[in-house]
């Protein structure tokens, strides 16, 4: 149970303590700041607490955004402030200061007096916050829009702050914020119109985001079943189960904005179902066309590679600018130049496939076509977007004079996921090339993947490797604070799954392909795992797990030599048998962590997946 703390003189008629109380809190009653010290230190120090005016005026769902959001530690709208278990000591102290003010004035001498929105008016509430921002304690302030959340002055002040109030449909905004404020075409004119009904069904019903997120995951599961049949009946009901998934997947973010159920486990299982959807969904369109005797496990693996690399470029980059000083560009003004036009905007969102225009695609094809064809326009489509964004990142890149910082660094660092023989050549080289790491990485790279393609399993395959390695290390080695060694992730990702991709199909073995599918699904899992964590400043994947998975080069390298010393079942058994092997481990260490951590609790709110 939440404890709030009402302060000031209470109004007859007003309707705070019943809004608070539907919020889920206990309401006690403060005469002066002295009684509110009191009555907080009262409160168990496990249990969220807010002081309210009790002259607010305001709608509910301004409470609820102020005094209720999971993700925040400290929260204030204009007469309210709240403070998890984690803010308690800074709104300790704040209060404190308060309830020792002498005359006025706080300790020290700064008026102990704070401005509403509506006229001057004199709320203990406003004070603490005012002393709280002072100290630069980090409080939320959430967007309000068009809601109301006042401390009225006069008694005239408060009737037209409830006319105010009675002008703006309360349920109206909160069901309008409960879609994402940036999302596709699709998702925003097929999907949000109605998946937000659907949302606000689901939680009068007492259903949690995570128990949608999971009935989405169920559903998807049960499309790629029905591909797997290879029938034609099983191919329309996958394409109409897959957009069912996609429904659920919106509203279960739509359920947690609207009654604001946000989590740490349901931020982990939202991002990590959408890629284990999909690839799921590839494995099963596989399935059924090998049923109908067409083998299309190379194109299927080909997708998650392109997918996959394609997202790391956006997560690089990101990471690369997320603090950068100096962030502009020629190129990123021209970009917010044309977002400035209505089509375009729509035109740029859909160029780039995100997850609601790739999933439609995949289904109506799934259902019209057949499997090749949908992982052909797949291929097209994603290989368009990728290199769309990726020369639009590399323009922005060259055209800035911005300087990153040694937290972009490290992320770049994290994300390069080099293990144990990267570290240890970085160390026992005598100097570094004198060539940017990301061209020392991408010429490790084309030459591994080249000569798997040309030569097939082999030992030149697996000297090719050996360089890669030893580039890879000489790359990492850097400062990693160029202009472009945000590409230097995805280049390794490239060649680590492309590797596992062509020496499978080289093998040309009944079984393979569907192996290194296997294995790359892990390890990408992984690497979607490792850019969670850090978008949630979590920290990377410990390192221990990093050396025991091998790191992106020790498993390329590995992969090679058992590419060149096994027959082909051999190889196809030892794919399978790394692949089970890596799952396990990156599985259990990341079910334990997201869901015993304590990490933040956040949710996606950027661009379409």
């Amino acid at each position: 149970m939440s404890t709030a703390i009402l302060t000031g003189q209470p109004v007859p008629g007003s309707s705070i303590e019943g809004d608070l109380r539907s919020l889920g809190f206990d309401v006690r009653v403060a005469s002066d700041a002295a009684d509110t010290e009191t009555l907080l230190a009262q409160v168990p120090a496990d249990q969220r607490v807010a002081v309210v005016d009790a002259r607010f005026v305001g709608h509910p769902h301004a409470l609820r955004l102020g005094l209720t959001d999971p993700r925040f530690e400290l929260a204030a709208i204009p007469g309210a402030v709240t403070a998890q278990p984690a803010g308690r000591q800074a709104l300790t102290r704040a209060m404190a200061r308060e309830s020792s003010a002498v005359g006025g004035t706080t300790g020290g001498g700064a008026p102990a007096r704070a401005k509403s929105s509506v006229g001057d008016v004199d709320s203990l509430a406003d004070r603490i916050v005012t002393a709280l921002d002072t100290e630069q304690a980090g409080v939320h302030h959430p967007e309000l829009g068009s809601l109301v959340a006042v401390v009225p002055a006069d008694p005239q002040a408060r009737n037209e702050a409830r006319q105010a109030v009675a002008d703006v449909d309360d349920e109206a905004v909160r069901l309008k914020s409960a879609v994402k404020s940036r999302d596709g075409f699709f998702t925003t004119h097929f999907i949000s119109p109605y998946s937000r009904y659907i949302a606000r069904w689901c939680a009068r019903r007492g259903l949690t985001p995570n128990q949608v997120t999971t009935a989405s995951l169920l559903t998807a599961l049960i499309a790629a079943g029905s591909a797997a049949t290879g029938t034609r009946a099983g191919f329309i009901a996958a394409g109409v189960l897959l957009i069912a998934s996609f429904v659920l997947d919106c509203v279960d973010g739509q359920i947690a904005r609207y009654s604001l159920q946000y989590s740490t486990l349901g931020a982990w299982l939202d991002a990590t179902f959408d890629r284990a959807k999909e690839y799921a969904y590839y494995a099963g369109l596989a399935l059924g066309a090998a049923r109908g005797g067409d083998d299309v496990w190379a194109l299927a693996l080909g997708a998650m590679v392109l997918q996959t690399c394609r997202h790391v470029v956006d997560f690089s980059f990101n990471e690369a600018n997320h603090d950068a000083t100096a962030n502009t560009s020629p190129t990123a003004a021209l970009s917010d130049k044309l977002d400035s036009v209505g089509w375009t905007v729509w035109v740029r969102r859909m160029i780039v496939l995100p997850i609601g225009e790739r999933w439609a695609m995949i289904a109506i094809l799934t259902a019209a076509t057949t499997p090749r064809i949908t992982f052909y326009a797949l291929l097209i489509g994603c290989a368009f977007a990728a290199t769309y964004t990726t020369a639009g990142r590399v323009l922005r890149s060259l055209t800035r004079k911005a300087q990153r910082t040694d937290r972009a660094a490290q992320a770049l660092a994290d994300l390069t996921d080099s293990g144990a023989l990267a570290q240890v050549f970085a160390r026992v080289l005598p100097g570094r090339l004198p060539a940017p790491a990301p061209l020392l990485a991408a010429i490790g790279a084309v030459c591994l993947v080249l000569a798997a393609w040309l030569d097939g399993p082999g030992w030149s395959v697996v000297v090719c490797a050996a360089v890669y390695v030893l580039l890879s290390a000489d790359a990492v080695s850097h400062p990693l604070k160029g202009a472009l060694d945000w590409l230097i992730p995805p280049i390794f990702r490239a060649a680590e799954y492309g590797t596992v991709l062509i020496l499978a199909a080289e093998s040309d073995v009944n079984g393979a392909l569907p192996a290194a599918f296997g294995l790359v699904a892990a390890v990408a899992y992984h690497h979607y795992d490792t850019v969670y964590r850090i978008r949630g400043n979590a920290g990377a994947s410990p390192a221990w797990l990093v050396r025991a998975i091998g790191g992106h080069e020790g498993r390329t390298l590995l992969v090679t030599v058992l590419a060149a010393a096994l027959t082909a079942s051999q190889f196809t058994v030892a794919l399978t048998a790394l692949a089970v092997a890596v799952a396990l481990v990156v599985l259990v260490e990341s079910i334990r962590f997201w869901v015993s951590s304590g990490a933040p609790a956040v949710h996606d709110e950027g661009e379409p997946a």
